[in-house]
């Protein structure tokens, strides 16, 4: 484990992928390395881990080893740079979706409900757009649809309304002003689930996290060598049902095309069954209690 982050299901995830001596591999999450490492370790002289990771931060973490190579991306390009680095095809990809420990741990970064801190969220700390964007100049409408569709929230349209009314007044700049507009919605029993479920939401919607997890598990099969593996961890249920309507049905919405006999084909085939971490690792690691995972292998 890392001070960075403590790598959730990590022999799990990592034993998934069946790891070649030589093969070629890609962890497409590296953060604070502790999956990427333990590849490492399982790995022969002459095999090859790439990394991404969009954070500027994850890449004081880099390993020091002749068969690494880390790409300072978002994994949603990870067909174009693989073959930027002369890789076609590979053995494996890991997963670990989601914030890192130290995403949450860093108050300025604005990922945690427990800082006072400036709206940003952005992972990757060279996009423009950040959380105050989101919060101050989303309309109505937009705001509404970010809430409802990635955080789930009930009273979506009417959160929505109270934003664009308040910051006619003021700005809202910081987590503490965001809270305070809303703290009519926070009942002191579920206020940190609900503040949970509004930080996902803005989180989402600034990283197009959703829309860079579909641009990532659609390029997998085309990358992927026949047998090898991807294994994918999610931390909730939007990334979740995403991956596994993808690895049954090769697609994100509604049913593929049968055959005059019913059958279908399909680019990945799951294996075995979800995987979620020990009680054990839970009590070790709270950040894991949600974890969640996927294993499939190229057909």
């Amino acid at each position: 484990m890392t001070a960075y982050h403590n790598p959730v299901l990590l022999n799990e995830t990592v034993g998934g992928l069946a790891i070649k001596e030589d093969g070629v591999y890609v962890d497409v999450t590296f953060g604070g390395g502790g999956h990427s490492r333990e590849i490492l370790k399982r790995l022969g002289e002459n095999g090859k881990l790439y990394a991404f990771d969009q954070d500027k931060d994850a890449l004081e973490n880099a390993i020091d080893d002749p068969r690494f190579v880390l790409i300072h991306e978002n994994f949603r390009y990870i067909k174009r740079f693989l073959r930027f680095h002369g890789v076609k095809a590979v053995d494996g990809i890991l997963a670990d979706f989601g914030v890192s420990s130290h995403q949450f741990d860093v108050a300025e970064r604005g990922f945690s409900t427990r800082f006072e801190a400036e709206l940003d969220m952005r992972m990757n700390q060279s996009d423009t757009l950040s959380a105050y964007h989101v919060i101050n100049e989303y309309d109505e409408e937009q705001l509404k649809q970010v809430l409802a569709q990635y955080g789930e929230l009930r009273s979506a349209s009417a959160m929505a309304g109270l934003i664009v009314e308040q910051r006619k007044e003021e700005e809202i700049r910081t987590s503490d002003q965001l809270k305070k507009v809303l703290q009519r919605f926070l009942s002191p029993k579920h206020e940190n689930k609900i503040l949970a479920q509004i930080y996902q939401a803005i989180r989402i919607e600034v990283n197009q996290e959703i829309e860079a997890l579909k641009e990532f598990l659609q390029q997998t099969p085309e990358i992927l060598k026949p047998n090898g593996r991807v294994s994918l961890i999610s931390y909730h249920s939007l990334e979740d049902r995403l991956v596994k309507r993808f690895i049954r049905n090769g697609l994100f919405e509604g049913e593929p095309e049968r055959d005059v006999f019913g059958r279908f084909e399909v680019p990945l085939k799951k294996v075995g069954g979800l995987i979620i971490p020990s009680k054990e690792e839970i009590k070790i690691n709270n950040r894991a209690r949600s974890a969640k995972l996927r294993i499939a292998e190229k057909i």
